[in-house]
């Protein structure tokens, strides 16, 4: 298991170095975009809103990945996204505590699947797994996965709530077991979101998995990324640790309601 101390000097590292598989930072800056979930997840969201932000995904060029939004907005969300390859994330399941009935989770995930979800992004239930109800955590995500079987799955861990490297690591291993085609940093709805620190450690986990049954598994950090250095960090560590294999958006991506704009900016100005 990593120590806090070599995580954050590989993190260090990282920061220092050229990028490997991209010949500029502007290259890296129009894959960070293309990989993009572009988001919105607020009490005030209205369909105009959601409408707004699907023609914004598709005007950037690259294009981003998704636009993830609450199942409400899903119908709305594909209409405005049909003839694109922009996929329609939902976040179901209880997002963002996960403190709900099984059954409501299900529903909620299957109305999400009905009104023309592409990909589902679910929490785990972090009050069970900081319980050591593993076995629940983990029959949880399993059964959520049977009821969005043709969707891709993103679970999203919680890190800043997980409190340790061990629990990141541990609740990484659970998701990947279960089904998940992802792995997700954070809900963007508390104090810490999205680090560095705790994307490296899930990144080790998928290595470890993989090197274990041969399945890539997708990775998303999300929430308080909302400058490029941040961003381009990321993508460093994707690269060093998981290498060229993981360098699309089909396994990787990046939550952000802030970010695109900026790495559009960036591109146009570079």
């Amino acid at each position: 298991m990593l120590t806090q101390f070599e995580v954050q000097q590989y993190i260090d590292e990282a920061e220092k170095v050229n990028f490997s598989f991209f010949s500029s930072a502007k290259e890296a800056v129009r894959f960070a975009l293309q990989c993009v979930d572009l988001t919105t997840l607020e009490g005030n969201d209205t369909e105009l809103k959601v409408r707004q932000l699907c023609n914004k995904a598709i005007t950037y060029n690259p294009s981003t990945a998704a636009v993830c939004v609450y199942p409400v907005f899903a119908k709305a969300a594909k209409q405005c996204l049909t003839g694109t390859d922009v996929k329609v994330a939902c976040v179901a399941g209880a997002f963002p505590a996960g403190q709900s009935p099984l059954e409501l989770k299900l529903a909620e995930v299957d109305y999400a699947v009905a009104q023309g979800a592409d990909e589902i992004d679910m929490v785990i239930s972090r009050g069970k797994f900081l319980e050591g109800k593993l076995q629940e955590v983990s029959e949880e995500i399993m059964v959520i996965r049977s009821h969005c079987s043709l969707q891709c799955l993103k679970v999203i861990l919680e890190t800043g709530e997980l409190l340790s490297i061990e629990n990141i690591y541990n609740a990484s291993m659970i998701a990947m077991q279960a089904g998940a085609d992802y792995i997700k940093t954070s809900t963007g709805k508390i104090n810490i979101n999205a680090t560095p620190q705790a994307f490296m450690v899930m990144l080790h986990a998928i290595k470890d998995y993989y090197a274990v049954t041969g399945r890539m598994v997708g990775v998303k950090p999300a929430g308080g990324i909302a400058d490029v250095d941040t961003a381009l960090l990321y993508v460093k560590l994707l690269e060093r640790i998981l290498g060229e294999q993981w360098l699309n958006k089909q396994y990787f991506r990046i939550g952000t309601s802030r970010l695109a704009d900026k790495l559009y900016t960036y591109i146009q100005e570079n």
